[in-house]
């Protein structure tokens, strides 16, 4: 029971972030920043501003550091990672 609560929990985290991707580019509700995700083609993600102080969205960005150094083409965070792998990250980090 436990578990499917917990991908209930994910699958609604996941079709949250894709809503919010697919609002106006304009659109950054407060309290949330706007990311670039993807090795080739990025794709935009709204993300908590709570996000940015867990240790492994710091290691994401650490990343996009030495990649980017601080010029972001998008005009946002732009992040260097495959895109599932950002999912999924961020489905632990609103489960936890």
């Amino acid at each position: 029971m436990g578990l499917m609560r917990s991908m209930v929990s994910q699958s609604k985290q996941i079709l949250k972030l894709q809503s919010l991707r697919n609002q106006s580019s304009s659109v950054v509700p407060k309290g949330h920043c706007a990311v670039y995700v993807g090795e080739t083609e990025k794709k935009r993600f709204i993300v908590p501003l709570s996000y940015l102080n867990h240790p492994s969205f710091q290691n994401l960005l650490s990343c996009a550091e030495e990649e980017f150094g601080f010029d972001h083409p998008m005009g946002g965070l732009t992040i260097p990672c495959n895109e599932d792998a950002f999912i999924d990250l961020t489905s632990q980090l609103n489960s936890s």
